[in-house]
């Protein structure tokens, strides 16, 4: 299956299963299942089919849903709590909501990497960078410098500079590159190359593609642990996790999941992956595997929402945050029990999300 059908505007299929579209003025409001989580914290979610980004205050338990001028496609907060990241397509003529900025450039067949205050969404975009091709996902390095963006429709990485507002260096990758993440101690970055089966090492310093691992049919992303030694990496059209060791750069294990598993992320003590099976556009899933990492075996499968996505993980990994696409909402599960504890209602199409601390 063509990795551009089923994980960009492919999901077209599976949006016909979603709830009418959300009317927008400039911001709406809705009252998630609960009042509050935990400590408090903030959701941020790409809302791909609604030309907007959804943020949570797990606080008092509200979400707030903010136009912007691309279709996003994952959003990313950095490090310091002070920008977030969003990369995507120009909304499409008839559908977007305005410009907040000119973009640095001028060639509107490009992708979009837009700068927003995490703190002030509705003062629209501050800064809009153009990337490659089809910009699939987004990083930060931990200093805030830098991004790292994944043009799926270049077969390339876009680094780029934040402060100076531009594309500093572009990286080859194998075919698709789509999901990216960067090593715990900041000197590699990992990217998932949908259509040649294959994981992109990149030196982070020199800016070069050190090695391209074979991991199986369809990758989607990548989860480091936190110490770096192993990349777990869903393999969509397999319907498994490969588990990746680093310093080797070699697969050493596959771990049968759900049906059609696309965003990983391990839990900051080490222990868990979470996996979101999204399912196929005529049958979408609902489901989580927990995948316990000393054993390599699922030890739990949660219930979430249709279209099961995305996935972040809160800062003292209490809560795993999940998108769920076709329904349209944020499922919010309590690791220490593996049950969904509340669900938000964000905007259309929720794809990537990230989590911010209450610290910022």
């Amino acid at each position: 299956m063509h990795g551009d059908r089923s994980l960009r505007s492919g999901l077209s299929g599976l949006m016909a299963f979603a709830a009418a579209a959300l009317i927008m003025s400039s911001v709406t409001i809705a009252q998630a299942q609960t009042a509050s989580l935990g400590g408090g914290g903030f959701v941020y979610t790409a809302d791909e089919h609604g030309n907007s980004i959804s943020a949570i205050d797990l606080a008092v338990g509200s979400v707030a849903t903010v136009p912007i001028p691309v279709s996003p496609h994952n959003v990313q907060i950095t490090a310091d709590g002070m920008r977030l990241l969003a990369v995507g397509e120009p909304a499409a003529e008839g559908h977007g909501h305005g410009h907040s900025g000119g973009a640095h450039g001028g060639d509107e067949t490009k992708g979009r990497l837009l700068v927003l205050d995490p703190t002030r969404l509705t003062n629209g975009v501050v800064d809009e960078i153009i990337v490659g091709a089809h910009p699939a996902h987004v990083v930060a390095d931990e200093s805030g410098e830098r991004a790292f963006v994944t043009n799926a429709g270049d077969n390339t990485v876009s680094v780029v500079n934040l402060a100076a507002k531009k594309v500093t260096a572009t990286i080859g990758t194998g075919r698709y590159p789509h999901g990216l993440r960067m090593s715990p101690d900041g000197r590699e970055v990992y990217v998932a190359n949908v259509e040649d089966g294959t994981v992109s090492v990149i030196d982070a310093s020199s800016l070069t593609e050190l090695a391209r691992i074979p991991v199986g049919n369809t990758p989607v992303q990548v989860a480091f642990t936190p110490d770096g030694r192993r990349v777990y990496v869903s393999l969509r059209d397999d319907n498994q996790v490969a588990v990746v060791d680093t310093a080797t750069r070699s697969l050493i294990a596959t771990i049968d999941v759900g049906p059609n598993p696309i965003q990983v992320h391990a839990t900051p003590d080490g222990r868990f992956v979470y996996v979101a099976n999204q399912g196929t556009d005529a049958q979408p899933n609902d489901t989580v595997s927990v995948i316990e990492v000393a054993t390599s075996n699922v030890v739990e499968t949660v219930r979430t929402g249709k279209g099961a996505h995305g996935v972040a993980v809160s800062s003292d990994g209490a809560l795993v945050f999940v998108t769920n696409i076709v329904d349209g909402t944020v499922s919010a599960i309590d690791v220490a029990t593996r049950e969904v504890i509340a669900k938000f209602s964000v905007g259309r199409g929720p794809n990537g999300i990230t989590y911010r601390s209450p610290q910022g």
